[in-house]
């Protein structure tokens, strides 16, 4: 079962990766590749997690990981709110 939970949301997370990736073609926006990024580290994440043993979730890279995608979503916030839009 949690196998089955961890390809699904792996598949989420590739959804929002086509999502984001259509997102910048239009706007050219960084946020985007920023989510692209995250979003695309956190499917390889559930990827290999679910072909792990079933104590993957105890292990300290798929927390490392996650620390990851959250610093890089950050890093976006970041980015976007500092860089001023040319006028």
């Amino acid at each position: 079962m949690i196998d089955f939970l961890l390809g699904g949301i792996a598949v989420a997370d590739a959804v929002a990766v086509m999502l984001f990736a259509s997102y910048y073609r239009r706007t050219r926006d960084r946020l985007f590749l920023y989510f692209v990024a995250a979003f695309g580290t956190d499917a390889i994440t559930r990827i290999w997690m679910t072909l792990q043993d079933a104590s993957a979730e105890q292990n300290p890279v798929a927390y490392a990981m996650r620390m990851i995608v959250y610093g890089v979503i950050l890093a976006g916030i970041v980015d976007k709110n500092l860089t001023h839009p040319k006028r």
